[in-house]
């Protein structure tokens, strides 16, 4: 009889540990391996005009980069920025997943700006050190220029 409790908290620990066990998350599946290449690609490039003729006044130098696992990293100006692109036949592009950090800055509405024609970005053309993103409409949304 005595035996009887601790038989009992044995069954109830291996019942314990075998829901444990069966009730964890599965991970999450992994990202697929992407490899882009192309000119666009491990290049840092610089703001240079929003629309056709913008210039804008920005604290410090607005820029993006994407590596060849298709990460973007960069600043809006005010911010350090991070998301992920995809590059596609006939100079499709799309930026995705775009967050930026929050720190106060006067000039937030243009960098805001900056963010925005990524985010709308569908195609690109390079002319020598020139950067061109078009909208779905083919409107110019700004250039960029490669930087040394």
């Amino acid at each position: 009889m005595k035996n009887k409790p601790v038989a009992r908290l044995g069954l109830v620990m291996a019942a314990t540990l075998l829901l444990a066990a069966c009730g964890g998350r599965p991970d999450a599946p992994a990202e697929p391996e992407v490899s882009l290449s192309g000119p666009v690609v491990e290049q840092r490039w610089n703001l240079l005009l929003v629309g056709t003729d913008e210039r804008l006044s920005l604290p410090e130098p607005a820029w993006f980069r994407i590596d060849e696992s298709g990460r973007v990293s960069g600043s809006d100006g005010c911010n350090e920025m991070r998301g992920r692109a995809r590059l596609g036949e006939n100079q499709r592009i799309e930026f995705t997943e775009l967050a930026t950090t929050r720190r106060a800055c006067p000039q937030g509405e243009e960098a805001a700006r900056v963010t925005g024609m990524l985010e709308t970005a569908y195609r690109f053309l390079i002319d020598h050190d020139r950067l061109v993103f078009f909208g779905p409409d083919q409107r110019v949304l700004g250039g960029w220029q490669k930087a040394n």
